[in-house]
């Protein structure tokens, strides 16, 4: 329940992983917005391997995030995944050759979105996740009712007199 509770924080959360990211770890990394990896990564649910499953979200996080085929198998082989393998299946969004160069462009990374709108950051945050929850229609519902609220909001305004 306590890594439910990171999900729900306004501020979008980076993860940096390096070296060996497996079952708890995983499901951890899993509950990040933006997922950073070093070249030297390996992710897994090797849980199967002591006859029990994934139970920190393992079997639900990872299924929307990797797609049901890899999900099962990962979770029923026990297998370690590398950081290319988990960007190819759309956990990882970007690798980095060592631990070094992974903590530079997490910090990189963070630093640009904390320059954008709080507002506007925590609304993309909250649209985004509630599209692996809502149907499609609902989730346009929502993502249309957060784009009309923004626009009462003065960051909106700054930032339509900046960019004009």
């Amino acid at each position: 329940a306590q890594w439910a509770d990171l999900q729900r924080l306004r501020k979008p959360l980076i993860g940096a992983v390096s070296g060996f990211c497996l079952g708890g770890g995983c499901e951890l990394a899993m509950t990040c917005d933006i997922l950073l990896a070093a070249e030297s990564a390996k992710f897994g649910q090797p849980e199967i391997n002591l006859g029990i499953l994934p139970g920190a979200g393992g079997t639900q996080r990872l299924t929307r995030a990797v797609g049901k085929s890899n999900a099962m198998y990962l979770a029923l082989t026990g297998e370690f995944w590398t950081a290319a393998q988990m960007q190819a299946a759309g956990l990882v969004t970007t690798i980095l050759p060592d631990h070094e160069a992974l903590q530079t462009e997490a910090l990189r990374v963070a630093k640009l979105i904390a320059q954008k709108s709080p507002m506007a950051t925590s609304m993309t945050k909250e649209a985004i996740n509630a599209s692996q929850e809502l149907s499609l229609q609902e989730g346009l519902r929502l993502e249309r009712r957060l784009f009309h609220a923004a626009f009462a909001m003065q960051d909106q305004k700054e930032g339509m007199k900046a960019f004009l």
